[in-house]
């Protein structure tokens, strides 16, 4: 796919549907080498402005393997759809681990030529991010308890990762 650099403030996306209802892939790791990268489904996450810089919010659990790609890169790159024709492979890359099996072969996605980022080809809009700020949600700072019951019953907390957009690519 052809795509065209545009600045962050170009993006006129609703991203409470592209997040919510849309998903999208995180993907981390070797920009060039599947098997030195993965991707996940995210539903959750927020674009916006933090510190002067555009930023991407986005959380991962714990135990998912992308989170060692993102940890040892330090970059991630947040990939959307336009349409439902990818919801097979983002139900594969969410449900399954690339531990166990190699998410683009399964999924027919493919990682685009890029220098520093891994990213998605099939993507409709691509924001590559650094990661600026780590953390994890901590269980006693939770004022509405109610969320810890019906979203973390294992206490696996996500880590938070702030990264300031550098770099957003937009399908041509």
């Amino acid at each position: 796919m052809d795509f065209k650099e545009i600045s962050p403030f170009e993006i006129n996306n609703n991203f409470f549907i592209a997040f919510d209802k849309d998903w999208a892939l995180l993907c981390a790791g070797n920009p060039n080498v599947e098997t030195e990268s993965n991707m996940m489904t995210v539903s959750w996450g927020g674009i916006g402005i933090l510190w002067n810089k555009p930023i991407a919010v986005c959380y991962i659990r714990p135990q998912r393997y992308t989170l060692d790609f993102v940890n040892k890169t330090g970059r991630f790159s947040l990939n959307f759809f336009n349409d439902n024709s990818h919801r097979d492979a983002l139900n594969i890359c969410g449900s399954t681990s690339g531990r166990d099996i190699n998410k683009f072969v399964e999924s027919k996605l493919t990682l685009k030529n890029d220098k520093e980022y891994a990213c998605i080809n099939e993507a409709d809009l691509i924001l590559n991010c650094n990661v600026l700020y780590v953390d994890e949600l901590k269980e006693n700072n939770f004022t509405n308890k109610e969320i810890v019951n019906v979203c973390y019953p294992k206490k696996d907390f996500h880590k938070i990762f702030i990264g300031e957009i550098v770099s957003v690519l937009k399908s041509m």
